[in-house]
Protein backbone atom coordinates (compact mmCIF):
# COMPACT_ATOMS: atom_id res chain seq x y z
CA UNK A 1 0.00 0.00 0.00
CA UNK A 2 1.11 3.12 -0.80
CA UNK A 3 -0.25 6.77 -0.36
CA UNK A 4 -1.54 9.18 -3.75
CA UNK A 5 -3.29 12.34 -3.43
CA UNK A 6 -3.96 13.32 -7.25
CA UNK A 7 -4.40 11.74 -10.68
CA UNK A 8 -0.73 12.00 -11.86
CA UNK A 9 0.97 10.15 -9.10
CA UNK A 10 -1.85 7.65 -8.84
CA UNK A 11 -1.98 6.64 -12.37
CA UNK A 12 1.96 5.63 -12.14
CA UNK A 13 1.35 4.20 -8.66
CA UNK A 14 -1.44 2.14 -9.89
CA UNK A 15 0.55 1.24 -12.62
CA UNK A 16 2.74 -0.14 -11.13
CA UNK A 17 0.63 -2.89 -9.69
CA UNK A 18 0.18 -1.17 -6.09
CA UNK A 19 -2.56 -3.13 -3.97
CA UNK A 20 -4.18 -0.90 -2.25
CA UNK A 21 -3.95 3.27 -2.42
CA UNK A 22 -4.56 5.52 0.40
CA UNK A 23 -5.91 8.62 -0.19
CA UNK A 24 -4.44 10.05 3.27
CA UNK A 25 -5.13 12.97 5.56
CA UNK A 26 -1.35 12.80 5.47
CA UNK A 27 -2.55 15.33 2.45
CA UNK A 28 -2.52 17.91 5.22
CA UNK A 29 1.19 17.60 5.71
CA UNK A 30 2.61 16.59 1.94
CA UNK A 31 0.00 18.47 -0.04
CA UNK A 32 -1.06 21.76 2.04
CA UNK A 33 2.07 22.15 4.37
CA UNK A 34 0.05 21.98 7.35
CA UNK A 35 1.77 20.88 10.52
CA UNK A 36 -0.93 18.31 11.55
CA UNK A 37 -3.44 16.04 9.84
CA UNK A 38 -6.06 17.90 11.26
CA UNK A 39 -6.93 20.82 9.74
CA UNK A 40 -8.01 18.69 6.36
CA UNK A 41 -11.67 19.11 5.45
CA UNK A 42 -14.01 16.33 4.36
CA UNK A 43 -14.67 18.20 1.35
CA UNK A 44 -10.80 18.26 0.53
CA UNK A 45 -10.25 14.83 1.21
CA UNK A 46 -12.99 13.96 -1.31
CA UNK A 47 -11.28 16.26 -3.56
CA UNK A 48 -8.40 14.57 -3.48
CA UNK A 49 -9.61 10.52 -3.70
CA UNK A 50 -12.06 11.50 -6.85
CA UNK A 51 -8.34 13.17 -8.40
CA UNK A 52 -7.07 9.65 -7.38
CA UNK A 53 -10.22 7.21 -8.73
CA UNK A 54 -10.29 8.74 -11.96
CA UNK A 55 -6.69 7.57 -12.54
CA UNK A 56 -6.96 4.07 -10.89
CA UNK A 57 -7.51 0.83 -13.12
CA UNK A 58 -7.23 -2.00 -10.49
CA UNK A 59 -5.92 -0.95 -6.90
CA UNK A 60 -8.48 -1.07 -4.21
CA UNK A 61 -8.94 2.79 -3.04
CA UNK A 62 -9.19 3.29 0.54
CA UNK A 63 -9.64 6.87 1.48
CA UNK A 64 -8.84 8.54 5.10
CA UNK A 65 -11.88 9.44 6.89
CA UNK A 66 -10.35 13.31 8.47
CA UNK A 67 -10.43 14.25 12.51
CA UNK A 68 -13.62 16.07 12.90
CA UNK A 69 -15.75 13.42 10.59
CA UNK A 70 -16.83 10.59 12.87
CA UNK A 71 -15.55 11.08 16.33
CA UNK A 72 -18.01 10.74 18.90
CA UNK A 73 -21.40 11.08 16.72
CA UNK A 74 -22.02 7.67 14.85
CA UNK A 75 -24.74 8.98 12.68
CA UNK A 76 -22.63 11.99 11.32
CA UNK A 77 -19.96 9.03 11.07
CA UNK A 78 -22.04 7.66 8.53
CA UNK A 79 -23.56 11.03 6.67
CA UNK A 80 -19.15 11.49 6.06
CA UNK A 81 -18.66 8.04 5.04
CA UNK A 82 -21.54 7.89 2.47
CA UNK A 83 -20.45 11.47 1.14
CA UNK A 84 -16.91 10.17 0.52
CA UNK A 85 -18.11 7.29 -0.92
CA UNK A 86 -20.70 8.85 -3.25
CA UNK A 87 -18.39 11.66 -4.34
CA UNK A 88 -15.29 10.70 -4.59
CA UNK A 89 -15.68 6.64 -5.89
CA UNK A 90 -13.85 5.79 -3.55
CA UNK A 91 -13.90 1.83 -2.76
CA UNK A 92 -13.39 2.25 1.39
CA UNK A 93 -12.78 4.17 4.20
CA UNK A 94 -10.26 4.26 6.78
CA UNK A 95 -10.55 5.57 10.61
CA UNK A 96 -8.61 6.16 13.71
CA UNK A 97 -9.14 4.01 16.85
CA UNK A 98 -10.42 0.93 18.84
CA UNK A 99 -13.33 0.81 20.44
CA UNK A 100 -14.26 4.24 21.24
CA UNK A 101 -15.29 4.37 17.63
CA UNK A 102 -16.67 0.82 17.60
CA UNK A 103 -20.21 2.73 17.27
CA UNK A 104 -19.48 4.49 14.12
CA UNK A 105 -17.76 1.99 12.38
CA UNK A 106 -20.54 -0.63 12.86
CA UNK A 107 -22.99 2.26 11.65
CA UNK A 108 -21.02 2.51 8.56
CA UNK A 109 -20.97 -1.07 8.15
CA UNK A 110 -24.77 -1.40 7.79
CA UNK A 111 -24.62 0.44 4.86
CA UNK A 112 -22.19 -1.37 3.20
CA UNK A 113 -18.66 0.74 3.69
CA UNK A 114 -15.86 -1.47 3.90
CA UNK A 115 -13.93 -0.13 6.70
CA UNK A 116 -10.07 -0.44 7.48
CA UNK A 117 -9.44 0.38 10.71
CA UNK A 118 -6.07 1.98 11.98
CA UNK A 119 -4.54 1.44 15.73
CA UNK A 120 -0.80 2.23 17.19
CA UNK A 121 0.55 5.62 16.14
CA UNK A 122 -3.10 7.49 15.47
CA UNK A 123 -2.04 11.34 14.09
CA UNK A 124 -5.49 12.45 14.30
CA UNK A 125 -4.86 12.26 18.33
CA UNK A 126 -1.52 14.03 18.29
CA UNK A 127 -2.45 16.97 21.05
CA UNK A 128 -3.62 14.14 23.11
CA UNK A 129 -0.34 11.83 22.90
CA UNK A 130 1.69 15.02 22.95
CA UNK A 131 4.15 13.45 20.34
CA UNK A 132 5.03 11.14 17.07
CA UNK A 133 6.93 8.48 19.67
CA UNK A 134 6.40 4.64 19.71
CA UNK A 135 3.24 3.44 21.12
CA UNK A 136 2.20 0.73 23.32
CA UNK A 137 5.30 -0.29 24.73
CA UNK A 138 4.13 -0.75 27.72
CA UNK A 139 2.30 -3.61 28.92
CA UNK A 140 -1.59 -1.80 29.60
CA UNK A 141 -1.24 -0.14 26.20
CA UNK A 142 -0.38 -3.15 24.35
CA UNK A 143 -3.28 -5.06 26.02
CA UNK A 144 -5.35 -2.17 25.12
CA UNK A 145 -3.92 -2.29 21.22
CA UNK A 146 -4.78 -6.64 21.14
CA UNK A 147 -8.28 -5.71 22.68
CA UNK A 148 -8.74 -3.40 20.22
CA UNK A 149 -7.75 -5.18 17.09
CA UNK A 150 -9.96 -8.43 18.43
CA UNK A 151 -13.17 -5.31 18.93
CA UNK A 152 -11.96 -4.29 14.82
CA UNK A 153 -12.01 -7.38 13.68
CA UNK A 154 -15.09 -8.49 15.22
CA UNK A 155 -17.20 -5.37 14.24
CA UNK A 156 -16.19 -6.52 10.89
CA UNK A 157 -13.11 -4.20 10.03
CA UNK A 158 -11.46 -5.82 6.71
CA UNK A 159 -7.82 -4.70 8.07
CA UNK A 160 -5.99 -2.60 9.84
CA UNK A 161 -3.47 -0.31 9.60
CA UNK A 162 -1.14 -0.62 12.80
CA UNK A 163 1.78 2.65 13.03
CA UNK A 164 4.75 2.90 15.15
CA UNK A 165 4.60 0.39 17.49
CA UNK A 166 6.78 -2.37 18.75
CA UNK A 167 7.56 -5.06 15.92
CA UNK A 168 6.93 -8.01 18.56
CA UNK A 169 3.56 -6.85 19.35
CA UNK A 170 2.45 -5.98 15.80
CA UNK A 171 3.36 -9.40 14.52
CA UNK A 172 1.49 -10.96 17.68
CA UNK A 173 -1.39 -8.98 16.57
CA UNK A 174 -0.76 -10.31 12.90
CA UNK A 175 -0.84 -14.04 14.21
CA UNK A 176 -4.19 -13.07 16.68
CA UNK A 177 -6.58 -11.55 14.31
CA UNK A 178 -7.63 -13.20 10.86
CA UNK A 179 -7.81 -10.31 8.88
CA UNK A 180 -5.19 -8.46 7.27
CA UNK A 181 -2.43 -6.38 9.22
CA UNK A 182 -0.84 -3.29 7.20
CA UNK A 183 2.16 -2.31 9.25
CA UNK A 184 4.26 1.22 9.06
CA UNK A 185 6.71 0.88 11.12
CA UNK A 186 5.71 -2.12 12.95
CA UNK A 187 8.15 -4.30 11.62
CA UNK A 188 8.03 -7.71 9.20
CA UNK A 189 5.72 -9.74 11.00
CA UNK A 190 2.67 -8.37 9.49
CA UNK A 191 1.15 -9.18 6.02
CA UNK A 192 2.02 -5.81 3.99
CA UNK A 193 3.49 -2.44 4.37
CA UNK A 194 2.34 1.52 3.58
CA UNK A 195 4.32 4.47 3.18
CA UNK A 196 3.82 7.67 1.88
CA UNK A 197 4.76 8.34 -1.54
CA UNK A 198 6.32 11.24 -1.20
CA UNK A 199 8.50 9.60 1.63
CA UNK A 200 9.56 6.99 0.35
CA UNK A 201 10.64 8.62 -3.00
CA UNK A 202 12.65 11.39 -1.55
CA UNK A 203 10.79 14.12 -2.09
CA UNK A 204 10.48 15.27 1.31
CA UNK A 205 14.35 14.78 2.38
CA UNK A 206 13.92 16.32 5.72
CA UNK A 207 11.77 13.40 6.91
CA UNK A 208 13.76 10.62 7.85
CA UNK A 209 12.22 7.74 10.62
CA UNK A 210 13.77 4.60 11.35
CA UNK A 211 10.72 3.03 9.58
CA UNK A 212 11.25 4.63 6.30
CA UNK A 213 13.17 3.42 3.29
CA UNK A 214 13.71 5.94 0.72
CA UNK A 215 13.63 4.15 -3.20
CA UNK A 216 14.88 7.22 -4.23
CA UNK A 217 15.95 11.14 -4.13
CA UNK A 218 13.29 12.75 -5.95
CA UNK A 219 14.58 15.92 -4.75
CA UNK A 220 17.95 16.73 -5.35
CA UNK A 221 16.67 15.27 -8.88
CA UNK A 222 13.91 17.89 -9.75
CA UNK A 223 16.24 20.57 -7.91
CA UNK A 224 18.89 19.38 -10.64
CA UNK A 225 16.07 19.33 -13.04
CA UNK A 226 14.91 23.00 -12.27
CA UNK A 227 18.15 24.78 -11.86
CA UNK A 228 19.17 23.24 -15.49
CA UNK A 229 15.85 24.76 -16.62
CA UNK A 230 16.54 28.04 -15.15
CA UNK A 231 20.26 27.90 -16.71
CA UNK A 232 19.30 27.16 -20.26
CA UNK A 233 16.12 29.73 -20.18
CA UNK A 234 18.99 32.50 -19.04
CA UNK A 235 21.33 31.45 -21.47
CA UNK A 236 18.88 31.20 -24.23
CA UNK A 237 19.68 27.55 -25.12
CA UNK A 238 16.32 27.28 -24.55
CA UNK A 239 14.46 27.11 -26.71
CA UNK A 240 16.47 26.21 -30.02
CA UNK A 241 15.57 25.71 -33.25
CA UNK A 242 14.48 22.13 -33.31
CA UNK A 243 11.83 23.48 -30.19
CA UNK A 244 10.27 25.77 -32.21
CA UNK A 245 7.62 26.63 -34.98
Amino acid sequence: MLTAYDFSMARIVDEAGIDVILVGDSASNVMAGHETTLPITLDQMIYHASSVVRAVKRSLVVVDMPFGSYQGNSKEALSSAIKIMKESGGHAVKMEGGQEIIESIGRILTAGIPVMGHLGLTPQSIYKFGTYVVRAKEEDEAKRLMDDAKALEAVGCFAIVLEKIPAELAARVAKTVRIPIIGIGAGNGVDGQVLVVHDMLGINNEFNPRFLRKYNNLHEQMMQSFQSYIQDVRSGDFPSESEQY
